[in-house]
């Protein structure tokens, strides 16, 4: 584990955004143009944060990417026999996919998982402004992979899909209430962008919530710290390359290069964090854990809104794969701690802390290799907590169990 050093010590020679000069800034007038891919967008504004495998063209019938069955024994949830029983996953994204419920009844189709949809109570769309919403096919290429895969690793649990009017942190955050409204106990949100200095006056959408997780993706462009990820009462999620045998047994993972992490500018450590050595002490670093991440071995995802003139079935990397799936295995804990009479979690992000203390070879899987850059020990993944790849990624089966047991 690396040294904990002054928290006096300047960060922002390491927080500032790798892609800040390699990607630019939206054009008009204040409001977000489309989402395009590796495209930045401007403060108060949040981007998803997938990538596509172009390697692989989309195909409107042969399946790319990682199976459900497979991504499920290589972490390890199909040792788990709670499937996310009774529980909520919210999926928070902007603009509309007016296709998500037909799109989502063909990956299910496609590998006989349980039917998911309004009318048997499993699937549920909600704006959360007043109008109908204008479709972007970037944001509805993300809405296929959250609800898809958040449905794979949790096929009992519910999903209700929050629209958000734009891509504004300020129309974001109405849809995390509505989110929290709807009796959500896990909010996934697979969006970022850039900090800003007034950040932490979103925080109380947040904060503010008891018995609820969020989970939010650490971004895509390596080195750097996006908002919401940044959140201290946010769990952040970055990505790793996964790598598994001719079985789908788990053999390893490194850090992947385009996995968001560093030290926040803005927000304080939270308490769990704090117990553990890290570098910069005082000051949030994210992620908090990983998953894989890497397009080359990315999700195989359904969406049939056209994307860059290609629809049907994509490869998918990017911290977003990571988000929802995490959600998923909450929405686990939660359904196995209310069999035992227990309250849903909360305080998650500190809770996943106190787990890795007590048990950490057995809960994650530590990922040692690796970087997202050239910025030394914060670019670097190591052993226990890192800046890359946070605590590592779940060894499910022992987490779960782990979070259940906690008070």
């Amino acid at each position: 584990m690396k040294n904990r050093l002054l928290s006096s010590m300047l960060i922002t020679t390491v927080c500032i955004p790798a892609f800040v000069s390699t990607f630019a800034l939206a054009q008009g007038d204040g409001q977000s143009s489309s989402y395009v891919e590796g495209t930045r967008v401007p403060k108060g504004f949040a981007r998803p944060p997938f990538h596509v495998n172009k390697a692989h063209r989309a195909s409107a019938t042969s399946v790319v990417g990682m199976t459900p069955t497979s991504i499920r024994h290589a972490y390890g949830f199909d040792t788990i026999a709670n499937q996310g029983d009774g529980m909520v996953i919210a999926i928070v994204d902007a603009y509309d996919d007016p296709k998500i419920e037909s799109d989502l009844g063909v990956f299910n189709s496609t590998f006989s998982l349980p039917p998911c949809t309004t009318a048997n109570g499993c699937f549920k769309k909600i704006y959360a402004s007043s109008s109908r919403l204008r479709t972007d096919s970037g944001w509805s290429l993300e809405i296929s992979l959250d609800v898809e895969w958040a449905h794979a690793i949790a096929p009992n649990a519910k999903i209700i899909l929050v629209e958000a009017a734009s891509n504004s942190f300020s129309d974001l955050m109405k849809a995390v209430d509505v989110a929290v409204k709807n009796g959500a106990s896990v909010v996934s949100m697979s969006f970022g962008g850039v900090e800003f200095s007034s950040e932490g006056s979103f925080d109380g959408h947040f904060s503010a919530s008891s018995g609820v997780t969020f989970v939010a993706s650490s971004g895509d462009s390596g080195n750097g710290v996006e908002y919401p990820a940044a959140s201290p009462y946010v769990v952040s999620v970055g990505g790793t390359t996964l790598s598994s045998d001719a079985y789908g047994n788990y053999v390893g993972e490194t850090a992947w290069s385009g996995s968001g992490g560093g030290v926040s500018a803005y927000e304080p450590e939270p308490s769990g964090q704090a117990a553990w050595p890290v570098p910069y002490a005082g000051h949030r670093g994210i992620p908090d854990v990983s998953y894989n991440g890497n397009p080359y071995s990315g999700f195989a995802v359904y969406d049939s809104v056209t994307y860059q003139g290609q629809s049907g079935w994509f490869q998918l990397g990017g911290t977003s794969a990571g988000a929802p799936q995490w959600a998923a295995l909450f929405a686990i804990a939660n359904s196995m701690r209310a069999a035992a009479g227990k309250s849903h979690l909360d305080s998650t992000y500190n809770r996943l802390y106190t787990a890795g203390q007590s048990e950490y070879g057995g809960d994650y899987h530590d990922v040692t290799t690796g970087n997202n850059g050239t910025c030394g020990a914060v670019c670097n993944a190591s052993g226990g907590y890192d800046y890359v790849t946070g605590l590592g990624s779940s060894q499910a089966l022992n987490l779960v169990q782990a979070l259940a047991n906690q008070p």
